[in-house]
């Protein structure tokens, strides 16, 4: 059995083209352990979305948000395609891993900064702060919850209350 066709990309990498339409492009600074989460998350949801369309359509929304093939272009981000991008991959990447899990916002920031992640942490931080303040997401330091404005040094994101 052969692979099914991933499509031709354009001459710019930006796009791939699947049966004469044209498709945004996975952008490609994702590093690739991190590529391979959000879409085995992608995946999961796509074949969730016939037995539970509410639950998986948004599941599917953040999984393409993160991979930078919805939303903003990820060329040419926007400070607020950042954050919407940052929120969506904090949230697939708790999604994928275990109930108990966490991340680092590092991981949401490589995710949407490629090789110039560190420029993003601070905003990182900041889209944790408020999905924390959703409580949709928990910080936490050394296995206790806390609160990022006065947090100093790494944290961890869990899923909250909300989740």
């Amino acid at each position: 059995m052969t692979e099914p066709a991933r499509g031709e990309p354009t001459a710019d990498g930006r796009y791939i083209v699947v049966d004469g339409r044209r498709w945004r492009a996975t952008d490609p600074a994702i590093p690739e352990s991190l590529r391979k989460e959000l879409v085995a998350e992608l995946m999961s949801a796509r074949r969730d979305v016939r037995s539970d369309p509410e639950t998986a359509r948004p599941r599917v929304q953040d999984a393409k948000v993160a991979l930078g093939e919805r939303g903003d272009p990820w060329w040419d981000p926007t400070p607020e395609g950042q954050r919407v991008r940052l929120a969506a991959a904090m949230r697939v990447l708790l999604r994928h891993r275990k109930p108990e899990a966490t991340i680092c916002p590092s991981d949401a920031a490589r995710v949407v900064g490629g090789t110039s992640w560190r420029d993003l942490m601070d905003l990182a931080r900041e889209v944790a702060q408020d999905l924390a303040g959703e409580e949709i997401l928990v910080v936490c330091q050394h296995g206790t919850d806390v609160d990022l404005a006065t947090a100093v040094g790494p944290v961890r994101l869990a899923r909250g209350r909300r989740w």
